[in-house]
């Protein structure tokens, strides 16, 4: 893996492609959290683009110093992270597929200017699906596999950690739980790492003695987590606000060298027995973007669900390869 020096940049710089919701959402929470130097928003809508920065501009007054403005291609060079949030909206009859087709035109065309410029950053991946169009970045890239990742199912395990923290009438905080695989339906919960302040889930809930059938109860919160994206969909037209909160955990700790373990979607490469696809696994993040894949022992119910996930996203890029 290529290490980055500490001296090769001046300031913080974050490159978001992409100024829909998103992206500026996200753009609002970095800017926020005061963890960026500066700020870039990138968009083919110029008006949007220029009209979310102004909107954002107008309330430096109440943040962190940092400095917000729109940029062009140019900026790749010097940033210190790019994240992707551009991305096409299915059509009405449109396929996954035809979907698919368009948003990989989009993310390869975004990687050849990032790769043209020469940039040194981390690409940070979202737009969907997700982990499809990772493997998709990272391949036409030709970067260390590290320097390209996806927000994989950060989201999803968040989402996971607030219902069990609500089921269990405890902070969310305290809930310790992940969701592997794809950013999508194949994904699934890993019931073996998920610990209330360290307790084992299976001791902690035969401590409580809240639930007289367990294992329906878990179903019901893992649905609900799968089923979070679409629900709010029909509700408001689109997420935004937890993802946009997501990635500023991801840049955090890439920005600031935290080293955080989070399941952003990354290229296994013999980990987990699965090789050359991207997909959410607890992954450690620094400056360099992803140095390590922790390998937990999963339970053998869980290490086949993960095998199916990558199975199914292997499928779906074989079809994209297939169909271009």
């Amino acid at each position: 893996m290529t290490t980055v020096k500490k001296d090769q940049w001046t300031r913080r710089k974050v490159v978001i492609v992409g100024a829909g919701a998103v992206g500026s959402t996200f753009a609002y929470a970095l800017a926020k959290g005061g963890l960026s130097d500066e700020i870039v928003l990138i968009d083919k809508n110029r008006e949007l683009m220029e009209g979310q920065v102004l909107d954002l501009a107008h309330g430096l007054p109440f943040l962190p110093a940092v400095h917000i403005r729109t940029g062009r291609t140019s900026d790749y060079a010097d940033a210190r992270v790019i994240v992707l949030t551009a991305g096409a909206n299915q059509k009405p009859g449109e396929s996954r597929l035809s979907l698919l087709q368009r948003n990989a035109g989009i993310v390869e065309g975004i990687v050849e200017e990032i790769v043209k410029h020469n940039s040194h950053a981390v690409i940070v991946v979202v737009s969907n699906p997700v982990d499809v169009l990772t493997y998709i970045a990272l391949m036409k890239s030709g970067l260390p596999h590290g320097r390209v990742i996806g927000s994989g199912t950060v989201l999803d395990s968040a989402r996971f950690r607030y219902l069990l923290g609500r089921h269990c009438n405890v902070d969310v905080h305290n809930v310790h739980a992940y969701i592997l695989g794809e950013h999508g339906d194949s994904e699934f919960a890993a019931w073996s790492l998920t610990n209330i302040a360290g307790i084992p889930f299976d001791s902690y809930c035969s401590m409580c003695g809240k639930c007289s059938n367990h294992t329906e109860e878990r179903r019901k919160i893992v649905e609900e987590v799968k089923n979070s994206a679409y629900h709010i969909i029909d509700y408001k037209g689109a997420t935004y606000y937890a993802i946009g909160l997501a990635l500023v955990k991801i840049i955090e700790s890439i920005l600031h060298n935290r080293r955080s373990v989070l399941t952003v979607s990354t290229l296994l490469q013999g980990e987990y027995g699965i090789e050359n696809v991207c997909l959410g696994v607890p992954a450690l993040i620094t400056q360099n973007g992803v140095e390590k894949v922790l390998e937990a022992s999963l339970l053998p119910d869980e290490q086949k669900a993960l095998s199916h996930s990558a199975s199914v996203l292997k499928k779906a890029v074989a079809e994209l390869q297939q169909s271009s």
